[in-house]
């Protein structure tokens, strides 16, 4: 049965990274309780929730811990234990459930979801071994791009082939940790994001796609609207749509794509939470895909999106956090947020910065210019 869930009840987040955190935050302003489980004492999600339970995700007694003092649970990544979902399942609700979970920790079963229900899906070939792999580079050609099929994150867990030069060495350590799939590269335009959040009554909320560009495998930039085909753009919501849809949407989830340069339509993955790209939303709309987060999972009315100005996201790594917290007094134009996190590493995402504007491609000029973010 569907249930509402209304202020003064519990959320539940499984995990505390910034995406937790921002939904914690969306929760607190409705008046929700948060209970955050994570590994990290004092992790971002922690810092603006009531209460942290310090575990593993993998600790099941912690899950059901978690589970039995909150009304309603959800996740911020994808690589939750869908098993263990579905125990907890027994404790609380869970109006996510499991189907996205599992099409989408695995990237088999993603492409087989996407091919089998119609949806645009760049060539690719299962790996398994190094002839395998061989044979398929033949077959599919390149450049071409092979991943690993479960885990991988901003870059990690893929190798990149442009030609014949690659090294099998690296091949075969990838081979090595598991299965893989190795994807044809196309003639690629653009890669931009379409965010939808839904609640269990099937009322979606649809946030305008979202352009992204990425340094080293990770998001650098997004801008919104993207500049792309009218046509482009509306056969990009109607496939989230339609995948929302198969997949029994609760919550948000993002669907990201390849345009290629003669404007075809391609689905390259699907993360079943809110996502980096759709930060922008905080600002730019007048509900963040946090909230709709929170609203399609305490099953409230769906609200119509509406994008108040175009805006840039740009990301504060590891190695930019220190530069750009000496320039806010520089910039009245920035609104900045930093994730609390204790460790500056690079390339960890540690914060993000969006800017709202008339003119994107000056933005964005300007972006790309500043020593903050100069790429070694």
């Amino acid at each position: 049965m569907d249930k509402l869930h209304l202020p003064g009840e519990s959320i539940g987040i499984i995990g505390g990274g910034q995406l937790g955190q921002m939904m914690a935050a969306s929760a607190k302003e409705k008046g929700f309780k948060v209970l955050v489980l994570d590994p990290t004492p004092n992790c971002s999600a922690a810092q603006v929730a009531d209460e942290q339970i310090v575990a593993e995700y993998s600790d099941l007694p912690a899950l059901i811990k978690l589970a039995q003092r909150v009304d309603v649970l959800t996740y911020e990544f994808e690589n939750v234990d869908a098993e263990a979902i579905a125990i907890v399942k027994k404790y609380t609700d869970v109006p996510q459930g499991t189907k996205a979970l599992v099409v989408t920790q695995n990237r088999i079963r993603e492409k087989d979801f996407l091919s089998e229900n119609g949806f645009p899906v760049v060539k690719h070939h299962i790996v398994k071994s190094m002839d395998e792999f061989r044979r398929s580079i033949d077959e599919i050609g390149l450049p071409a791009i092979l991943k690993t099929v479960e885990g991988g994150y901003d870059g990690k867990g893929q190798i990149r082939i442009e030609d014949q030069s690659y090294s099998e060495d690296d091949i075969q350590e990838l081979l090595n940790t598991g299965i893989c799939i190795l994807e044809q590269q196309i003639d690629l335009f653009k890669e931009v994001s379409v965010v939808i959040s839904g609640n269990q009554k099937g009322e979606h909320s649809v946030f305008p796609v979202i352009e992204n560009e990425h340094h080293n495998n990770i998001l650098h930039i997004s801008n919104c609207p993207a500049m792309i085909k009218h046509e482009t753009q509306a056969k990009c919501l109607q496939v989230a749509r339609e995948i929302a849809k198969e997949l029994n949407l609760v919550g948000t989830m993002c669907i990201e794509f390849f345009i290629s340069t003669d404007h075809e339509v391609f689905v390259n993955e699907i993360a079943p939470r809110p996502h980096n790209s759709g930060h922008l939303t905080i600002e730019s709309c007048n509900v963040s895909q946090f909230d709709t987060h929170i609203l399609g999972i305490c099953n409230w009315p769906m609200p119509k999106v509406k994008l108040f100005n175009s805006a840039i996201m740009v990301n504060l790594l590891g190695q930019h956090i220190y530069r750009a917290k000496k320039k806010i007094q520089d910039h009245v134009e920035w609104y900045f947020h930093d994730y609390g996190k204790d460790v500056a590493k690079p390339n960890r995402k540690m914060g993000h910065i969006t800017i709202l504007t008339d003119d994107i491609e000056a933005t964005k000029d300007e972006i790309h210019n500043d020593p903050i973010w100069k790429r070694k």
